[in-house]
């Protein structure tokens, strides 16, 4: 996932969710603590989507990142690994995706994704950043599109103080589920250096919403879908998800598991 900065190497933090998640926190000694919180939420402009049994749904979600291991910042963020609920369906058929090319430093940028194939609306990442020998907050934006071959683009983009573009490449595996759970999203997170010799930037905090609906041929077309009635345990939908940080100054590097559950749908 590079992040481009002007004259700066960089890259980006980014994360993707389960369908439907709430909030559940992990930490372990000298390592971050990360909250997840999450919600399956309705697609604008088509009805009868949202947490409901069967239906078509977004997630909206956020991850809170916390710790001092590393200069007084949590260790950067080099992989996640997000595990969706037993019995989550994806219907990537028929969704337009966005050619890698056009997001990556060369290419032209997101206006020139195909209608339709973005994932979901903009969302946020807040982070660390070397800027001189100042570390920084970078506020920035960060917007999903579907992928060739299947998974989630995420592109972050931040204009203070450095100037940053962000391509992060999800991979959907496990389609049919495994381990008491649904399909797996991988994502992988290289190091960002936004100044030589500086440290690497450190994720805080990630809100997305990912999970879109097309129409084709009259007919509504969902990218995801809530298990169907009777598919949801006592206790709620089960879910995790896998963060691991980089062993740098010192650190070994570290995986943080987060489970989550959610509850089930009312209707």
């Amino acid at each position: 996932m590079p992040w481009r900065a002007a004259c700066h190497r960089t890259a980006a933090v980014v994360g993707a969710l389960a369908l439907g998640l709430s909030a559940l926190t992990a930490s372990a000694g000298a390592t971050p603590t990360v909250t997840v919180k999450a919600e399956a939420v309705p697609i604008p402009g088509f009805p009868h989507t949202g947490n409901i049994y069967g239906a078509g749904a977004a997630v909206k979600a956020e991850v809170a990142i916390s710790g001092t291991e590393y200069g007084g910042f949590p260790p950067p963020l080099i992989h996640v690994n997000v595990f969706l609920p037993k019995f989550t369906k994806l219907h990537p058929a028929g969704f337009p995706t966005c050619p890698v090319s056009v997001l990556e430093p060369a290419g032209q940028g997101p206006s020139a994704c195909p209608k339709g194939s973005r994932a979901g609306p903009t969302g946020h990442v807040l982070g660390e950043v070397a800027f001189g020998k100042e570390v920084v907050p970078e506020e920035a934006t960060i917007e999903s599109f579907y992928k060739p071959g299947g998974g989630i683009e995420f592109y972050t983009a931040g204009h203070s103080p450095v100037s940053l573009e962000v391509l992060a490449q999800g991979r959907f595996v496990n389609l049919g589920g495994g381990g008491g759970f649904g399909p797996e999203l991988e994502t992988d997170v290289p190091l960002v250096e936004t100044v030589p010799g500086a440290q690497d930037a450190s994720a805080l905090k990630i809100v997305i919403q990912t999970g879109s609906a097309i129409r084709s041929h009259g007919k509504s077309l969902y990218y995801g879908t809530v298990p169907k009635k009777g598919q949801c345990p006592k206790g709620g939908f089960k879910g995790k998800a896998e963060f691991t940080f980089a062993g740098l100054g010192g650190l070994s590097q570290t995986t943080v598991p987060v489970l989550v559950r959610a509850p089930c749908p009312k209707h």
